[in-house]
């Protein structure tokens, strides 16, 4: 093929692929535009995910009448003017690409009044071309909307994901900018309904409330302020180690009030934590860097996502040091239901010091033994001696017949079987014999347990969009849940294997893991989404068992087709043999 020059609009729609990837690219650029335009309230409406309708409103300065017809135009900015502004840029934008990127794959309104103006302008275009402009009524600021998104790019649009999906995309963008400034008040309405609101008080902990919910917003930490003349400072809250997640897509970071993503300061805040978080867990952590602004350069990606500091080193130093000195100082208490069993406690905590004491000899014993091998049989009565005498070939797959001894620590069962000790760990156990139970009963439909009164759970609007979306995945493991408005969920039942399980703890164990759905993992995500479960319902360390409920147990683990290990690959138990215990003893 010769070659040519692109015609004016193709080439405008190929640029517009750079900048607007999905609808939350389009929210994100009209929220940037509103905050430099010094807004306090900021409003944003969309309908079926963003393809039909997204309207951003402010009541920030305004366009001047004069200027309005030049807003449109590709590289039109009132924020740069010559190289060397380049060089400190403290705007969120700069390039002038925005307005002119969107109004090519779309049809744009625009509604405008600057301050000081009697009246306003409205301007329409389709397709990046101008339709028509006039002079209206208006308030101050500016209404910008958008309509029929990638209507003459089908290619785009076809990509685009579900509604569901793109909705939560766009509460991730307004909630974020939501805490990074404070001060104003936001407003989103997806579908008519409203579901997020930030007060505008200027306090960032309101806006965590609004966000995460009354009872993770009481686990998270203020920031301690590191020294008043370091050029990098550091603000925000981080969560007590009691508050974690199984990703790190809750770890928020901005950069003079600009949302980014950076590995290193991630990995820096995951640092922070180093021994007080269990392997694979993540906190909640929402902080806001401010660095000169020219030490950074925010001109390095179209979505301006990325950017390079020139000193990274001293702010990742800055972040981590905030972080780890607010956890050592806090020193918060962790709630009894976080419980020693999900690696958030300790032995401490259900047993004195004294007990410690005297059972600090037998860590040494159990550093040699080995797991209880084979694999689980079929069930039979617990400690019938007419079970060891059938096929051999049937003994070895079975697991041994074992009767319970006792109880130590509130934590570990301890058995009799025919080889020696067995020291079953409480949890473990009834994790596995959970998550059997609910594969089980899953082809015929797990059978759902109602609540006595419905319960209201509120959770990030973002993690609530991605629960509706699989709503019906959830009624499948047993949930009766429906939606109550805002960021709000309504729980009338929950999986009745799961007992007295708190419906908050058993939705975020569930979107934990739908947030990995994406990532190649060996087993499907129903039987992921069951396991994290049975990991939330499952008896904890330090639950005090009667023998009856330990034998019970026990047989209910017998009948478990892989009952040495966990769902998540811990093991269930350990096994000390006869001869074993008589060379402790010196007997052989």
């Amino acid at each position: 093929m010769p070659i040519r020059i692109l015609s004016e609009s193709l080439a405008a729609q190929i640029a517009a692929g750079e900048v607007v990837e999905r609808p939350a690219s389009v929210v994100k650029e009209l929220v940037e535009n509103a905050l430099d335009a010094g807004a306090t309230t900021v409003t944003v409406e969309v309908r079926d995910g963003g393809r039909r309708l997204i309207r951003v409103a402010d009541d920030g300065h305004g366009i001047p009448a004069d200027e309005v017809g030049l807003v449109f135009h590709r590289h039109s900015t009132s924020k740069l003017a010559t190289a060397d502004d380049l060089g400190a840029i403290d705007t969120l934008g700069f390039r002038g690409e925005a307005l002119a990127s969107i109004a090519s794959v779309a049809k744009v309104t625009m509604v405008t009044r600057a301050a000081g103006e009697l009246a306003g302008s409205q301007l329409r275009l389709e397709g990046g071309q101008l339709v028509s402009q006039e002079g209206v009524g208006a308030p101050q600021g500016t209404m910008v909307g958008v309509e029929n998104l990638f209507y003459n790019v089908p290619a785009r649009r076809k990509f685009l994901r579900t509604d569901a999906t793109e909705k939560r995309h766009i509460d991730l963008v307004v909630t974020r900018y939501a805490m990074a400034y404070p001060a104003v008040r936001f407003r989103l309405t997806q579908d008519g309904r409203s579901v997020f609101q930030s007060p505008g008080s200027g306090e960032l902990a309101d806006v965590l409330i609004a966000v995460f919910g009354v009872d993770d917003a009481k686990q998270m930490l203020e920031l301690v302020a590191g020294p008043p003349d370091s050029p990098v400072t550091v603000r925000g809250f981080t969560s007590a180690p009691s508050l974690n997640r199984g990703s790190r897509s809750q770890i928020t970071l901005f950069l003079n009030g600009r949302w980014i993503q950076d590995s290193s300061l991630a990995y820096a805040v995951v640092q922070a934590y180093h021994t007080m978080l269990m392997v694979g867990r993540f906190p909640v952590s929402v902080v806001l860097v401010q660095v000169p602004p020219d030490q950074v350069d925010v001109n390095v990606h179209p979505t301006k996502a990325e950017i390079r500091l020139r000193d990274q080193r001293g702010v990742f130093v800055a972040v981590q040091r905030a972080i780890r000195q607010t956890l050592v100082e806090a020193e918060p208490i962790r709630p009894a239901e976080a419980g020693w069993g999900r690696g958030e406690g300790s032995w401490t905590a259900v047993a004195p010091r004294e007990a410690l004491a005297a059972l600090q000899p037998v860590r040494h014993v159990q550093a040699g033994l080995d797991l209880v091998g084979g694999t689980a049989g079929q069930q039979t009565e617990l400690g019938d001696p007419s079970r060891h005498a059938g096929d051999a070939a049937t003994e070895a797959a079975s697991l041994p017949a074992l009767r319970a001894v006792g109880q130590i620590g509130g934590a570990f069962i301890v058995a009799e079987g025919p080889a020696g000790m067995v020291v079953i760990d409480q949890h473990a156990a009834h994790e596995r014999v959970l998550y059997e139970q609910m594969l089980a009963s899953r082809a015929q439909g797990i059978a759902t347990q109602a609540l006595l009164d419905a319960v209201t759970v509120d959770l990030a609007p973002d993690r609530v969009t991605l629960l509706e979306e699989h709503l019906g995945l959830l009624v499948e493991l047993g949930f009766d849940v429906e939606p109550f408005g805002g960021s709000t969920l309504l729980v009338r039942g929950l999986p009745a294997l799961l007992g007295q399980v708190n419906p908050a703890v058993a939705l975020e164990a569930v979107a934990d893991d739908l947030e990995r759905g994406d990532q190649p993992l060996e087993r499907t995500l129903e039987e992921r989404v069951i396991a994290q479960v049975c990991k939330a319902g499952a008896i904890k360390a330090g639950q005090v068992l009667t023998w009856r409920e330990m034998t019970e147990l026990i047989r209910q683990l017998e009948g478990c087709q892989s009952p040495h290990t966990c769902p998540h690959g811990r093991p269930t138990m350990i096994q000390m043999t006869a001869q074993q215990l008589a060379r402790q003893f010196e007997r052989l």
